[in-house]
């Protein structure tokens, strides 16, 4: 199936600043004076009286590429210095070039490389990282780079620094597809990017090995998985997406592990598509999801 063929005259503008009033006026009225369309809308403020204002607009706008540039430089001077805003615009015609990270669980990493090249996100996954071979013939077959770089804990800063010099200026989101290692701080801040990863829900009540036998063996009526921003906290990161499924005594072990799994790929899917759709901005430790 393929695709259409995205608007290269669509662009997407995030918005976070202290609320109070002009602030939607000011927007609209720099877009219009340009010649651009709002086709879509959506705001939020966390307190009308001394809360935070967040907000999301999509635009069209004739020629956007070309001024794109320049109309961020004038956004900046004349709108966003006078709110004291945080911002980002960009064209929605620009796929976010992604790279994944994974260990020896394939059904995130699959999932994802299959959606992307039915066209179902707007991502461009340029490579595929994990510290071990098991999934590089998989992978193979949507022609994506595969680097294997082992990581133990003798040689970890030199893993990581051989990741980092591999992504370097390459990848605009770094995504963990069930990678099963832990970002330092210093790897985190020298990507310079955003990454997402996934986790069952057990955490932190069934951390360790075994989580859906641990599961089983108290009786778990819900399994879920959760979508989030890394940091240097492990699996306390801003939160995107959450879903679970219902099991029940029938299941076996096998049953709650695949529930699970299937969990896991669409929360993973869902928290990607929006990030790179530019449908979440940070509120502190939470997020904002349009």
């Amino acid at each position: 199936m393929e695709a259409s063929l995205p608007d290269p005259e669509v662009g997407r503008l995030l918005v976070s600043c202290p609320d109070g009033p002009g602030i939607v006026a000011a927007i609209s009225g720099f877009l219009l004076a340009r010649g651009a369309n709002i086709v879509q809308s959506d705001q939020q403020t966390t307190d009308p009286v001394g809360g935070r204002f967040f907000l999301r607009i999509v635009f069209r706008m004739p020629e956007l590429t070309t001024w794109l540039p320049a109309l961020e430089e004038e956004f900046g001077a004349e709108v966003a210095e006078r709110f004291g805003m945080s911002f980002r615009m960009r064209a929605a015609s620009v796929p976010t070039r992604v790279a994944l990270f994974v260990s020896r669980y394939d059904h995130c990493l699959l999932d994802l490389l299959w959606r992307w090249r039915r066209g179902e996100l707007p991502i461009d996954v340029v490579q595929v990282v994990s510290n071990h071979p098991d999934l590089q013939k998989e992978v193979a077959t949507f022609d994506v780079p595969y680097a294997h770089i082992p990581v133990t804990r003798d040689t970890k800063p030199e893993a990581e620094r051989q990741q980092a010099e591999l992504l370097d200026g390459r990848v605009d989101l770094v995504v963990l597809a069930r990678y099963m290692q832990v970002l330092t701080g210093g790897f985190l801040e020298r990507i310079g990017v955003p990454a997402i990863n996934i986790h069952h829900s057990f955490l932190p009540a069934f951390a360790g090995a075994g989580p859906y036998e641990q599961a089983k063996t108290r009786g778990v009526k819900l399994v879920g998985a959760t979508a989030h921003y890394v940091t240097e906290d492990l699996d306390e990161g801003p939160i995107i997406e959450q879903d679970v499924a219902r099991i029940s005594h029938r299941d076996r072990v096998a049953d709650i592990t695949r529930r699970g799994a299937d969990v896991e790929r669409t929360v993973l899917a869902r928290a990607v598509r929006w990030h790179c759709e530019d449908r979440v901005l940070l509120d502190g430790h939470s997020t904002i999801v349009f």
